[in-house]
């Protein structure tokens, strides 16, 4: 576990270096400095397929997801909140980018190019804005089973768009999921052998290399044999070069600098792109980043980390970057690397540059069909059953959202996918709480130290007073829900046999707004139309100072809210009419023993 040292208050540069760059600038020493160099490493090598993959997933040169991951990682780690965290390109964020701007323009093309880093500048700044603002907590509402779903659906969507060059046939004239699909069914005849050859050469050793030696890039290893397969047959079969796409050469590993270039009357439709893909890479980054606090221990603070997300989409959108965001495939084997401080991702970037640089010529002969391989797997992985099963016996309606999210990112645009998803979730959690519990209390026993229980959870009937019901209201009664506690309340009053007198207990009523004052408002009124009243057992303090604003305590009066239940009980009894306790049967208050029954003398 990670924790924060005593600071220096002699430094002053220290002291700057903290507020720019977070308390651990006090960490820093001799040995957290090998640690992240030696994390740095694999943090390296396994960004550098990935980059490559994500890319190209992306509708981007190969090039824009090595740039991704190097300006934007540093800038994250250095200005967000968690230590471990890795930015840089995500499946999620290619796939999402790929989807939304593919209708306006053709992949590949300078015109797709420029709007895809217009479009994460944007991002950056509504990023930056909501960290600024201290709105991070708007991050809790996006609901977890609508990320999954989400994921799920990009998973599908990965695995259908690697589908032409895992089998080696030209791209899809039309985007879609069934587009692609129904390319691929017409076109299975020109399957190239060669193609599913490399494909399945490259998936055998990923999956070889990821089982038996679990701490090796296994992605890396998957294109490394993949591209010596090639080499080997061209250089020792003499029947020529395989039929195979290959990535080419790879544009200068140094960021290039440059203002994104897009017309004014794109930037309205960009803006909404935008703000959907906010939502998805700040979803992606506090998940990732809450997750490698609960492994290190370290407190992430939501609003610096959306803030440090924010400043790296816009500087990245300036360097040929496009939208980046915390990468779970790198931040947890940088954890389990041993990775001390962010200066980690800082080596990590800058030793990118020097394994492409070196690199450059061998990358360009890397087969696309080993590329979609390993898209492949990574859409697999991404899928989850096991989590699916999970979700599906722990809750159906979580299970529902994913599986509505998942078909919506699947079948039309993932911005309004991602947003149906959040809406369904919230519309989910309104319909389980405007239903509030309102359970019917009694007790078991006559034993001294006997408790009230729920009389609908007893095994064997219970009776209940004639005169007095005893609620316990359980959850908030704001405007959605004060219509299912007025039909409650209504159909208490109207039984066949009425209890005139209603003491609620209010411990578990966390919360009213104006609407549910004015609900009790009318109970009281109602009660003592009908010759009863209205009490509570310990209203919150929440619930007593909303009473107070609208004048409820005036009308209700301070005698009849109670502290406990003893007290409550013995004052409402004087107030229960003795003709009918005197013919009761029920006796089921300790004050009932002094009422005589039918020919008996008081006691």
């Amino acid at each position: 576990m990670q924790g924060s040292l005593e600071t220096t208050p002699a430094n002053p540069a220290l002291k700057l270096l903290e507020r720019l760059f977070g308390n651990w600038v006090h960490q820093v020493s001799a040995a957290t400095l090998r640690a992240d160099a030696t994390a740095a490493v694999l943090g390296a090598v396994l960004v550098l397929p990935q980059g490559i993959a994500f890319a190209m997933l992306a509708g981007l040169p190969p090039e824009y997801g090595l740039y991704t991951a190097i300006v934007p990682c540093i800038i994250a780690a250095l200005f967000g909140s968690s230590w471990h965290v890795m930015s840089g390109p995500t499946n999620a964020n290619s796939l999402a980018l790929f989807a939304m701007l593919s209708p306006l323009a053709l992949a590949f093309s300078p015109v797709y190019i420029q709007m895809a880093l217009a479009v994460t500048v944007m991002v950056g700044i509504m990023q930056w804005l909501i960290g600024a603002l201290r709105l991070g907590t708007l991050a809790n509402f996006i609901s977890p089973a609508a990320l999954f779903g989400f994921t799920s659906g990009a998973a599908v969507l990965i695995g259908v768009y690697a589908l032409p060059d895992l089998l080696g046939l030209p791209a899809a004239a039309e985007h879609g999921a069934a587009a692609v699909l129904l390319h691929v069914a017409a076109m299975w005849r020109a399957v190239q052998p060669e193609a599913l050859a490399v494909a399945g050469a490259t998936l055998a050793t990923a999956l070889l290399v990821r089982r038996l030696r679990p701490g090796l890039p296994y992605m890396l290893a998957g294109l490394a044999v993949a591209t010596a397969l090639a080499w080997a047959w061209v250089r020792y079969s003499g029947a020529g070069p395989l039929p195979l796409r290959i990535i080419g050469q790879i544009a200068t590993p140094w960021p290039k600098f440059g203002i994104p270039s897009v017309s004014w009357s794109a930037v309205s439709e960009l803006l909404g792109l935008a703000f959907a893909l906010t939502i998805v890479a700040l979803g992606q980054s506090i998940s990732i980043a809450k997750a490698m606090a609960a492994r290190s221990g370290q407190r992430i603070d939501a609003n610096r980390e959306f803030r440090g997300q924010g400043l790296s989409n816009i500087v990245g959108g300036f360097f040929s970057s496009y939208v980046s965001c915390g990468s779970l495939n790198r931040s947890m084997p940088n954890l389990e690397a041993g990775a001390r401080t962010p200066l980690a991702a800082v080596f990590s970037a800058m030793l990118l540059l020097v394994l492409v640089a070196v690199s450059a010529g061998l990358l360009a002969q890397i087969p696309m069909a080993a590329l979609a391989a390993l898209l492949v797997l990574v859409a697999v992985s991404l899928l989850d059953l096991k989590r699916w099963k999970q979700l599906y016996t722990l809750s159906r309606t979580e299970f529902g959202v994913a599986f509505a999210t998942l078909v919506a990112t699947v079948s039309i645009r993932l911005e309004i996918a991602i947003l149906l998803g959040t809406l369904l979730s919230l519309m989910s959690f309104l319909h389980r709480t405007s239903k509030p519990a309102m359970r019917t209390m009694g007790f078991d026993s006559w034993a001294p130290d006997r408790q009230f229980v729920v009389l609908a959870d007893s095994k064997t009937p219970l009776q209940e007073c004639p005169q007095l019901k005893l609620l316990r209201m359980e959850g908030e009664v704001y405007f959605g829900a004060t219509q299912h506690v007025a039909d409650t309340l209504h159909a208490l009053r109207h039984s066949l046999q009425p209890q005139k007198h209603l003491l609620v207990m209010g411990k578990s009523m966390n919360f009213i707004d104006l609407a549910g004052a004015q609900l009790w408002e009318a109970e009281l009124n109602a009660r003592r139309a009908m010759g009863g009243d209205l009490y509570f057992h310990r209203p919150r303090p929440e619930v007593i100072q909303m009473w107070q604003t609208t004048g409820f305590t005036r009308l209700l009066g301070p005698e009849h809210q109670f502290p406990d239940k003893r007290s409550a009980i013995a004052t409402i009894f004087t107030r229960l009419d003795p003709a009918i306790c005197q013919q009761c049967t029920a006796r089921i208050f300790e004050e009932c023993k002094t009422v005589p029954g039918p020919n008996q003398p008081a006691v």
